[in-house]
């Protein structure tokens, strides 16, 4: 199967992140960390919208309900039409700042964060300061749980169809990790490492940064600083196939679509220098990729 890449919307935003497909309305959500805007993308009329959420920086939007997080916050966006946003949880205290995040299938909110001074994120991702981070659930009541502790940039999750295994990213390790999933009790357990990007098996494939999981079971994972998408059999480890984009900081993916067959992909032109966005000028696009052959799932809601 051959897939095909196509330039969705060019140079928007400076870190794309967060892409979250809402099928009632055919609208891809996502987020531009930095510039604190969420914004939408309408598959049907191909309009882009906009809305900014102040001074506080936006990493993740989940439509039907718009839970968003606001650095250190979770909140409440009341309507895409006047933005008003209303906390309801306090989670993390700077210099952390909250990060990518997901629903499970019982409407249960996922979140990792990681250490963001604004002194210390240099062009290297390997000098950022480690162990800073944690990883949070948020209920349906209210109820914040802190799972993880010691993660240095939690960032893609997903699970398997049966909710019984959970994957999760710590981008500046480069790991990949597979924990035992209670839906239930929504705890984790028994974590294991299922890709190690920094060892020689897995080569030239930067750092992992979001992920989505698709029906067969596998993980499509962006791989930030390596221009890819790397389709990865979660029991072997290996690399199962590689898509490559026109820039090289690619964010996160999620599958979309009237089917779920396209996967959405997003970028960012973060730190990169005037002669780096010369050399790669959709750097900050959204792409979508058709033709892979596979298909994801519908996302899920927030329970809240």
């Amino acid at each position: 199967m051959s897939e095909k890449i196509d330039l969705l919307v060019r140079n928007r935003v400076n870190h794309v992140e967060g892409p979250h497909w809402d099928d009632t309305t055919q609208c891809l959500y996502y987020v531009d960390v930095f510039a604190n805007g969420v914004h939408r993308y309408n598959a049907v009329t191909g309009e882009n919208s906009k809305l900014n959420l102040g001074d506080s920086a936006a990493t993740v939007i989940i439509p039907r309900g718009f839970l968003v997080s606001q650095r250190t916050d979770l909140a409440i966006l009341d309507s895409w039409v006047n933005g008003k946003v209303i906390s309801i949880a306090k989670v993390e205290v700077d210099p952390r700042m909250l990060n990518d995040g997901k629903v499970d299938s019982s409407g249960r909110l996922w979140i990792g964060s990681g250490y963001c001074g604004k002194d210390d994120l240099g062009p290297d991702p390997l000098k950022w300061p480690k162990y800073h981070g944690s990883l949070y659930s948020l209920d349906a009541d209210g109820c914040i749980k802190k799972h993880l502790s010691n993660i240095s940039l939690g960032n893609g999750m997903d699970w398997t169809g049966d909710n019984t295994i959970m994957y999760y990213i710590d981008s500046l390790p480069r790991q990949i990790y597979a924990f035992n999933f209670d839906i239930t009790a929504g705890t984790v357990s028994n974590k294991r490492t299922v890709a190690d990007f920094s060892s020689a098996e897995i080569s030239d494939m930067g750092f992992p940064d979001g992920m989505v999981i698709d029906t067969e079971g596998k993980l499509w994972v962006a791989c930030c600083d390596a221009g890819k998408v790397t389709r990865l059999d979660p029991e072997t480890g290996k690399v199962i196939r590689t898509v490559k984009f026109p820039c090289e900081k690619i964010t996160s993916c999620c599958f979309g679509g009237k089917d779920f067959t396209d996967l959405y992909v997003t970028s960012s032109q973060f730190q990169m220098t005037p002669a780096q966005l010369e050399k790669t000028p959709l750097a900050g696009s959204i792409f979508k990729v058709t033709g892979l052959g596979v298909k994801g799932r519908k996302a899920n809601s927030f329970a809240g």
